[in-house]
């Protein structure tokens, strides 16, 4: 268990979410997927036990046939989740974190799919598709 909860939510304040769970990872997706759902070169989250979350507000969610749930303020647009129900886990995205600068992330994935313009020199592990095993 983490010993503060991680807390955040979306731009207007209606949507909150607080995880006490383990961490499971901290990983930055470059896919193309994460990219236009997020409306960014990358999608930067922290990964914890979907049963660890709680959420408050009018979140909608987005599915796909990938198995993923993206979730957003209903109001802002707010991108706040990737979740997967069949592993229990949720991604929380780093930027709608209440204290962004206590994580980090551990390594980048898909980088077969980083735009071309973005340099990292943060010496993280980089994989072209997802990470190993």
């Amino acid at each position: 268990m983490t010993t503060d909860p991680i807390q955040g939510g979306c731009l207007c304040g209606a949507c909150r979410y607080a995880s006490t769970g383990e961490i499971l990872n901290i990983r930055a997706c470059h896919c193309h997927r994460c990219q236009k759902a997020t409306g960014s070169a990358f999608y930067a989250r922290i990964m914890v036990p979907l049963d660890s979350v709680t959420l408050s507000g009018p979140v909608g969610w987005f599915g796909s046939e990938s198995g993923v749930r993206r979730g957003f303020c209903q109001r802002c647009g707010t991108s706040l989740f990737s979740e997967r129900q069949s592993a229990n886990t949720i991604g929380l995205s780093m930027g709608s974190l209440d204290t962004p600068d206590r994580y980090a992330p551990q390594e980048h994935i898909w980088m077969s799919s980083k735009q071309v313009w973005l340099r990292l020199d943060d010496g993280k592990s980089q994989y072209a598709k997802g990470p190993p095993g």
